[in-house]
């Protein structure tokens, strides 16, 4: 205000110096004019004194008779740049005004779908693209006090911005986002998000949100939705179950949860595959890892023996058959598979055979010594006789397999086999086991049974709740081998043809990554699989993988990267890597003076020095100050924005609508 009024005063001054002088010319008129055009400290000062040097001019005309001529021309000019100076005034004014940031916004599903009317377009809320200029705004207002350059927004509506800013009491610092005051809706191409996206952000800082809006998004466009939910969010779970009734079929919406099986479906997640390794290699992906590898090896072996010989005799795997005979033994397996391999290459009497008929009464007499309890006489007598009467190159490898396991020193195998056998109980335990085993024959349980070959043929929205808060190693293992029976469907995706978009959710994603998720987000674009996974920090992705290095490997296959609030350091640094670097200019000023003993010795020097260098595009320590919901996006590339996302509330139509009436 002071050098708005200085810069005022000055111009007045020298058009009252003007007037007195006599006789008047041409001269004086021009010196006015510099004196009033002076740019002061302030554009609106020298916006009024340009405003006020063109009504003199124009006195000038009647009173001095100065030629029009020249007074009119002269008069334009400051006219012009009076209105430059204005808009230059205005602009600063409704920069510093924006200051006060964005509040949270809420709207209701409608609203949603007026910004989503588009399905090849992604919605990711309020913003604008980020610009070197913004870079720059955040480096300066680091180093001072935002508050002293604020302005009171009702300046923005005054000159018809929708101004609604931060509350002094929400998290965060407003004008991270106030450095641009025109915001509007954020859209771009669906196909940008193949190649997989990224949410990073603390506790409480709008994940959920963000996958509310996501979510909400791909139920409308129609794909097949898969959310993986460790904590079990209620909110997100209203917003999904909403989207379905608003968008899809009533019977659209499924759920599951360990702790409510009654009210959700059966998975069967040994159901789809191709080859019966398959299934072992999806076992193995779900269990603890090990240094060496080999008690993984055991794990994988034991599983695939089972496996196999249930194929052999026509029995479809699942979780509960795998835990029975792994951990009981595989001699029922076995016999049953001999029985038929010796119907098959034998003929219907092979038990009237002299040496078959020996072994059996040498069997039922005790004298063959039996490896385990649970073989029976003509378990052991089937088995001395496939070793000895049956020629090698006549021999059936999964029988091979299965009387090797058969036996194995029983003590020796139940330790090499100890890293898959916990996992293998926890998963077919109680409920849990009849929910993940379903038997199709049980007319006591109604509970649909559902594979993702399923869910998928007929565009099921599946809401998986791991209820990781009171059994977080049981959620682990059900959100891990979710990925694992996802990625065998993609394959056979890949590999059969058909298509259909799917959309994969996963939060908390360090509670259930393993191998075969990280294949789907390298290579599920190729089987349909479009993933959008959320964590809080890199520490603990690379807790779960083992290290940084798997984290960061793991990451990278995730093309588009949305950063919230976050204030771990290391995850900090794997945002800004990401954004990449832009040109910040730094002034510099010097001022020094010096003197000696003698009078009037005196020095002094003042210099200004403007630097350029290169510098993160968003200062790391910016992340950790963002407001709740606000984020800073690298999408479609490398394309920069910053944005919020508003809460989507299911039941807001209802209130406003119930509001109209009661007006």
């Amino acid at each position: 205000a002071s050098d708005a009024l200085a810069a005022l005063l000055a111009g007045l001054v020298a058009v009252l110096v003007a007037t007195f002088i006599h006789p008047l010319n041409l001269n004086t008129v021009i010196i006015a004019s510099l004196v009033v055009l002076l740019p002061g400290q302030s554009d609106l000062s020298a916006g009024s004194g340009v405003g006020l040097l063109g009504a003199v001019a124009a006195v000038l005309v009647y009173w001095y008779g100065v030629p029009p001529i020249v007074a009119l021309p002269l008069a334009l000019v400051c006219f012009a740049m009076g209105v430059l100076r204005v808009t230059q005034a205005l602009r600063m004014l409704v920069l510093r005004a924006s200051l006060g940031g964005r509040g949270i916004e809420v709207v209701g599903t409608d609203d949603l779908a007026r910004w989503c009317q588009d399905p090849a377009l992604v919605f990711l809320g309020f913003g604008f693209e980020g610009q070197p200029v913004h870079s720059q705004r955040l480096y300066e207002l680091s180093k001072v006090d935002y508050r002293e350059f604020a302005v009171s927004p009702r300046l923005l509506q005054l000159l018809g911005y929708d101004s609604k800013p931060q509350p002094d009491a929400e998290i965060g610092l407003p004008y991270i986002h106030g450095v641009e005051p025109k915001e509007g809706p954020l859209h771009r191409p669906l196909q940008n998000f193949e190649g997989g996206t990224l949410l990073v952000g603390t506790t409480q800082s709008g994940k959920g949100v963000a996958l509310a809006n996501l979510i909400t998004q791909a139920i409308r466009r129609g794909d097949v939705v898969i959310v993986i939910d460790p904590k079990n969010s209620r909110r997100l779970k209203r917003v999904v179950e909403r989207a379905c009734a608003d968008y899809r079929e009533p019977d659209t919406f499924m759920e599951f949860h360990p702790a409510f099986p009654e009210r959700g479906v059966r998975l069967d997640f040994t159901f789809n595959w191709q080859k019966p390794t398959e299934i072992a290699s999806r076992i193995q992906s779900i269990m603890p890892p090990d240094t060496a590898g080999a008690f993984s090896a055991f794990g994988w072996d034991a599983v695939n023996v089972v496996v196999q010989g249930l194929v052999e005799i026509e029995e479809r795997p699942n979780l509960m058959k795998l835990t029975t005979y792994i951990e009981g033994g595989i001699e029922p397996v076995l016999e049953n598979s001999l029985r038929r391999y010796y119907d098959q290459t034998l003929g219907a009497g092979w038990r009237e055979f002299p040496e078959m008929k020996k072994l059996l009464h040498e069997a039922h007499r005790g004298n063959l010594k039996r490896p385990s309890e649970a073989a029976s006489a003509d378990l052991m007598a089937f088995v001395a006789y496939y070793e000895h009467f049956i020629a090698q190159n006549q021999r059936n490898k999964v029988i091979d397999a299965q009387v090797r396991t058969f036996r194995h020193n029983r003590e020796h195998y139940q330790k090499i086999t100890a890293n898959l056998l916990p996992i293998l109980s926890m998963l077919t335990s109680g409920d849990l086991g009849r929910s993940l085993s379903p038997d199709p024959f049980d007319a006591d349980d109604r509970r649909p049974i559902m594979n993702f070959e399923k869910i998928e043929r007929a565009g099921h929205v599946l809401y998986m709740c791991l209820d990781s808060l009171p059994d977080p190693s049981v959620a682990s293992a059900i959100g891990a081998l979710a990925p694992a029976d996802q990625a065998a469907r993609a394959g056979m995706r890949y590999n059969l043809g058909g298509y259909r978009r799917i959309a994969l959710f996963v939060d908390e994603v360090s509670n259930v990554i393993n191998q075969p998720l990280i294949e789907i987000l390298n290579k599920g674009a190729e089987g349909g699989i479009f993933t959008t996974c959320a964590m809080q920090t890199l520490a603990d992705l690379a807790k779960r993988l083992g290290s940084e290095d798997a984290a960061r490997m793991a990451l990278g296959n995730l093309n588009n990267l949305i950063a919230l609030r976050t204030k771990d350091r290391p995850t900090q640094d794997f945002v800004v890597e990401t954004f990449g670097k832009t040109a910040i200019h730094t002034v510099r000023v010097g001022l020094s003076h010096g003197s000696d003993a003698h009078l009037g010795d005196f020095s002094s020097s003042y210099s200004t020095q403007l630097t350029e260098s290169f510098e993160e595009m968003v200062p790391a320590d910016v992340l950790g100050k963002l407001p709740n919901l606000q984020y800073f996006a690298s999408v479609s590339g490398g394309r920069i924005i910053k944005g919020r996302f508003p809460i989507l509330d299911p039941d807001a139509d209802a209130r406003h609508a119930q509001g109209k009436s009661t007006a």
